[in-house]
This record gives C-alpha cells, structure tokens and sequence, in this order.
C-alpha cells in the first residue's frame, strides 16, 4: 500500500512529470500511427464517376451512375488521405457507342479501373451492374400558342384582345425522341387566377420531362386585356339559311337573347347588325327545335341565353 501511495504522491506533487509523461505517449501515438500508415490494408472504399463520351451529340434520359464501390488493397496513407475527404480525382468510363450502351457489367471494369488507380490495387468490383441511357440528340424549333382554355378569369371578367407570346417559337435541344414527339403548337399555361386585370407577364415554357430539354429561350413574355363583362338584354332579327323549295316554316320575325359584352366594346354594339341564324340545310318535313347561332357581336362577347327555336313544316 505504502509503493502505491508513493506512486500518487509523485504524480500529484511534480508537475513536471506529468509533462513528460504526456509527451512520451503523444510520441508513442505518433511514432504507432505512421508506423501503421506504412502497411497495407484490404478495404472497400467508394469512388467517384464519370463517363467520357461525346455530349455535344448525346443526352443522358436518366442521370448516370456517380459513384462506383470496390474492394482494394493499398497502403494505409492513401486509403487515410481519402478517408478525410481529400479530392479525389473521378474514374473515367469511355463510352464509344453511348445509345447502344444499355448496361456495364462491375465483373469487367477492374482492368479498366486498375490504370487509373495509383496506389490501390483492385481487387473486385462490388457494384454488380451500372445502368445507363443515353440517346442522340434531337433539335428543331417548336411553335408556341397560349392555352386559352386553362385561363382562369374573376367571375364577370374575360379576355379581351387577341393574347400575344414574344417570341412566339423557341429552340429546344434534348433526346431525339422526345423531341421528335412534341406536338406543335407548344401549350402555355397561366397559373394566375381570378385573373380581372390586364395580364402581362413572363411564363417559362414547361413539357413533360422539361428538365432535359433545353430551351432558347426558356421564357416567353405574355400579354392581353381583361375586361368587365355588362349584360345586355335585347331582341334581334331571325335569318333562315337554306330554305327548302316549296315550303314555309312557321318562325317568327325576332328573338330575344341576353349577351355579355366586354365594356370596352359596349360602343361596337349595334342590334341591326347582329342575327340569329338558323340553317336548314337537309332538314325533313315536320317538326323541330333548332337551336339559332349568333352572328355579328362585337369580339369576346359571350351569349348568356338564346332560345331554341321551333321550325315546322
């Protein structure tokens, strides 16, 4: 009891020590960890990908393989240097047909990955297979037009004049078959709603898959009116077309409608210049409901009711 006593009264009372013994260890540390960087190890480590083919001519449709897992044996500094996150430089895969190249077998990259690997030696491929899909290039330009439906206007309010796209095509670059299958014109969708203003915006040109189709340019700017609608009520005169020879049908002379033009074009409105019309053509003796189509309003205007008319004999 009294050897281990003296031991603690030695190591409490001189400082001085516990300095030498800390530095004696921290060389011992040193001296065992660059010792041990010296060996070789067997380990499995991931490194980074890439893929030389021509990309001015070919697309990759899905994004390729980025890292690739192997079993190497190498000495302990460079598997440490990776181990802290050292850059290290990709492995090079060269693709000489790239859309014919579906699918790499790991089995058969050691020998091409041994040459790029300074330090290691390769001993397997973990990574069974690397997938790819790659295709030619497709490029051409494509019209563009506004999906008119789509718009989404506040209640009592529409569209008045003819919507502009500046430009009104763009060039697009992407696989060859996605491009060679997009149909023309190219629809643009307006995501505003209840729209009651003037619209004037830039809205980017969108496809299904639009992240690998390049486009020049990937915006367009859109602009048209937007107007309040005023309700008309009033009643206009009724127009046969293709009357059958020999007969009269029982029609009368005016029909009401109610209309919904913009207020803007309120002044363009004149009841002797619009009609209801209905057409004849290959119409049977006896009776029935036609419902009349109207001519003459003033553009944007929108028909709120008409009646059917009853043609007889």
């Amino acid at each position: 009891m009294s050897f281990i006593n003296s031991i603690f009264n030695f190591l409490r009372f001189n400082r001085k020590n516990w300095k030498a013994v800390a530095l004696c260890v921290f060389a011992a540390t040193v001296f065992w960890f660059f010792n041990a960087l010296n060996k070789n190890y067997t380990t499995n480590i991931s490194l980074p990908l890439t893929f030389d083919y021509n990309q001015e001519n070919y697309v990759a449709v899905r994004p390729l393989p980025e890292a690739i897992r192997i079993n190497v044996t190498g000495v302990g500094w460079n598997l440490f240097r990776r181990s802290i996150g050292l850059k290290v430089s990709p492995l090079a895969i060269p693709l000489e047909r790239p859309s014919e190249i579906r699918k790499i077998v790991g089995s058969t990259l050691p020998a091409l990955l041994a040459n790029q690997l300074d330090g290691y030696q390769v001993n397997f491929v973990l990574t069974d297979t690397l997938h790819l899909a790659l295709e030619p290039k497709g490029k051409r330009w494509v019209s563009l037009q506004l999906d008119l439906p789509s718009i989404l206007f506040r209640k009592g309010y529409v569209m008045s004049s003819d919507p502009k796209v500046v430009p009104d095509s763009i060039f697009v670059e992407g696989p060859w078959k996605l491009i060679n299958n997009l149909a023309e014109p190219v629809s643009l969708k307006v995501a505003e709603r209840d729209i009651d203003d003037d619209f004037s915006e830039d809205l980017e040109v969108g496809f299904l898959n639009s992240e690998l189709v390049r486009r020049d340019p990937p915006t367009v700017h859109v602009s048209f009116n937007v107007d309040r609608l005023v309700e008309v009520k009033d009643s206009i005169d009724l127009k046969v077309q293709n009357m059958p020879k020999g007969v009269w049908p029982s029609i009368e002379g005016r029909l009401p409608v109610v209309f919904a033009i913009p207020e803007a074009l309120l002044a363009h409105y004149h009841r002797d210049s619009v009609h209801a019309v209905i057409d004849l053509h290959g119409f049977e003796r006896g009776e029935k409901k036609v419902l009349p189509y109207i001519e003459g309003l003033p553009p944007y205007s929108r028909i709120i009711k008409v009646d059917s008319v009853s043609v007889k004999f």
